[in-house]
C-alpha cells in the first residue's frame, strides 16, 4: 500500500486544488468577482473536499501510517545497533564482517 503513496498524496492535492477551481469557476459564471469567488472557494471547497475524497484521504492517511510503522521500526532497529544490541531478529547484518 505504502508504494502508492506519492501518487496517492498527488491525486488526494490535484483533486482538492480542482474541486477549489469548480467552485470559482462557478461563482464566477454568476457574476461574483474572481478574488472573492477563490476566497469562498476555499472556505467552501476544501471542508467539502474531506467528505468528497473521503476514501482517497483514507488512502493517504493510511500510507501515511504505514510509512510511519516502518521508519520508526528502522530508527529503533538502528539505535539498538548503536547500543551494541544484538538484532531482534535472525537477519544477519549486511555489515557484520563475519568470515
Amino acid at each position: 500500500m505504502a508504494v502508492h503513496l506519492g501518487r496517492d498524496v498527488a491525486l488526494y492535492v490535484v483533486a482538492r486544488f480542482a474541486m477549489v477551481a469548480l467552485v470559482a469557476l462557478a461563482l464566477v459564471m454568476v457574476n461574483v468577482p474572481l478574488l472573492v469567488a477563490l476566497l469562498v472557494s476555499l472556505v467552501v471547497a476544501l471542508p467539502l473536499s474531506l467528505f468528497v475524497f473521503k476514501g482517497l484521504r483514507q488512502r493517504v492517511a493510511i500510507g501515511l501510517n504505514e510509512r510511519d510503522q516502518v521508519r520508526k521500526a528502522e530508527r529503533e532497529r538502528l539505535r539498538a545497533q548503536l547500543r551494541g544490541e544484538p538484532e531482534a531478529s535472525g537477519d544477519v547484518p549486511s555489515g557484520s564482517g563475519s568470515n
